[in-house]
């Protein structure tokens, strides 16, 4: 850790040197899922203390979306995000990342506030009913730009065989009113009364302080125990090139982390890997509502540098 904080400070001087924030060298650029925004916005106040001559530039969006960044729009990043480990394992790997470190779970839920309507009946034993009121609008995001978007299809399809209940996931799927590219656009039309419920994860529920029904564990595939029940659950998305599908499969959520191949300040992308998966990080996710993975595993375990090894286990 000494001889990385050494590096950046090198940076940090070379940057000031040569006119200061407008060096590349001097701004570590991170791409990430929109539900990450609350403990990454944390995580860039430490960072940024502990190395004061980088600056964290974070752009959240859906994390296919952030995947299509690097991928389509050959846009540079030093990390990427995403809310599903399989968004950089599909999208990304190899060419444009060759490791990837899971680091986090969440779990399904349905956010309201106190003004939704038919908020008073909402129950753990009714709640696709309340979703199914005429009365009632409901939000989701995007699948095609964000993991909660299909992983809230999911739910559904996992609904009607929890509950038995033919049709079920047809009938919620129809009310597609509010559909934005990442769960975190309907936060302010939930506040404002716009809308009734949000399809979303807890940990940002919780962050926000919505009121939050949690979903039996069979449903909100927040248990990796619960996996070959998940897996019944399939939605196809937008795949890798224009035109192409790919069916995503029900299973635990797992959240992950990369440093992209054409990463331009991989020395401060590293250092930031490090304070997430530090007990540091890992306090600050928690203290988020956000459950962690301890220890952290990786795929591409051999591809990286020996200062994030120590903190993860081989997945191949």
């Amino acid at each position: 850790m000494k001889l990385r904080l050494f590096v950046l400070l090198s940076i940090a001087l070379c940057c000031v040197g040569c006119g200061g924030g407008d060096d590349v060298d001097s701004r570590l650029v991170i791409f990430h899922a929109g539900s990450l925004s609350v403990p990454f916005g944390k995580l860039a106040n430490i960072y940024e203390a502990k190395y004061p001559g980088v600056k964290v530039l974070a752009e959240s969006a859906g994390s296919r979306h952030c995947a299509r960044k690097v991928s389509e729009l050959g846009r540079a990043c030093d990390i990427l995000a995403s809310a599903d480990y399989k968004v950089v394992e599909n999208l990304l790997m190899p060419e444009y990342a060759n490791f990837n470190i899971c680091f986090a779970a969440n779990e399904m839920s349905i956010a309201y506030t106190g003004q939704s309507r038919l908020a008073g009946a909402m129950r753990a034993d009714n709640w696709w009913e309340v979703l199914l009121d005429d009365e009632v609008d409901i939000g989701r995001s995007d699948p095609d730009s964000d993991p909660c978007g299909y992983r809230a299809l999911m739910v559904f399809q996992l609904a009607e065989k929890y509950y038995g209940v033919e049709g079920l996931a047809a009938k919620l799927g129809a009310k597609d009113k509010f559909i934005r590219p990442k769960e975190t656009d309907l936060l302010a039309l939930l506040e404002s009364g716009e809308i009734d419920y949000v399809m979303i994860y807890r940990s940002v529920a919780v962050q926000h302080g919505l009121k939050v029904l949690r979903l039996p564990v069979e449903v909100n595939l927040g248990d990796e125990g619960m996996n070959d029940v998940y897996s019944a659950a399939k939605v196809e998305v937008s795949g890798k090139k224009p035109g192409e599908a790919i069916v995503r499969v029900g299973e635990s959520m797992v959240y992950s982390i990369t440093i992209p191949a054409a990463a331009k300040n991989r020395a401060a992308a590293e250092a930031w890997v490090e304070l997430l998966l530090s007990d540091e990080g890992r306090a600050v996710m928690e203290g988020c509502g956000q459950m962690v993975i301890e220890p952290a595993f990786a795929y591409g375990f051999d591809n990286m540098d020996e200062s994030l090894k120590k903190y993860c286990r081989e997945r191949r």
